[in-house]
């Protein structure tokens, strides 16, 4: 799928980043970050532009070739991997930073990555993190067609056990990210900080 939807010449989501990332990278400490689920590279190419270190991942060839152009065309460098998140293991203590941006999982899949990317933070280190919540499935503007791939705050607290939470909200915001992400969107957001 995720190949066949990078396979345009368009970037599915444009090549701006998120909003939320803008938002709030000042919360992220200068260093070694990781993006996953990071598609045509939009977000990670943001974060080498500001000087950091960036390793984007993503299941899908098609897109980190398109991440590749991207930062070269942005005149930055980025490490851009295909791989599972299934297979991919995030080593501990090795990052400043970890983005997850709408990468949206199996629930068992998603808790595991989530206690690797606890463990996988430096001390004082930040995860970023955008989803959608199963109240998307009433916008239809975007995301997962099955409830079971959101993501809520109270399964979030459970699953990202060791981080404190200095920012955590679900709201309604309008996601305007390319053709697939487009209009009126239920969010769970969230910075969380390895003490």
């Amino acid at each position: 799928m995720w190949d066949e939807r990078y396979g345009d010449e368009e970037y599915a989501y444009g090549k701006s980043p998120n909003d939320f990332l803008v938002e709030m990278i000042d919360r992220i400490p200068r260093g070694d970050v990781l993006c996953l689920c990071d598609g045509e590279g939009r977000n990670g190419v943001y974060l080498a532009q500001q000087g950091y270190r960036v390793t984007s991942v993503d299941a899908s060839r098609a897109g980190i070739a398109k991440a590749n152009k991207l930062a070269d065309e942005k005149g930055v460098k980025i490490t851009a991997l295909t791989t599972d998140l299934a297979h991919f293991v995030i080593a501990p203590n090795s990052w400043d930073g970890i983005v997850s941006i709408f990468c949206h999982l199996p629930p068992d899949l998603r808790a595991q990555v989530h206690q690797q990317c606890v463990a996988g933070l430096r001390q004082h280190g930040v995860l970023l993190l955008e989803a959608y919540t199963p109240k998307q499935l009433e916008f239809k503007t975007g995301g997962p067609t099955n409830a079971d791939m959101t993501m809520t705050l109270k399964g979030l607290e459970k699953e990202l056990t060791g981080l404190r939470f200095d920012h955590a909200v679900e709201c309604d915001r309008d996601v305007i990210e390319g053709r697939y992400h487009h209009g009126r969107g239920a969010v769970v957001q969230l910075i969380g900080v390895k003490d």
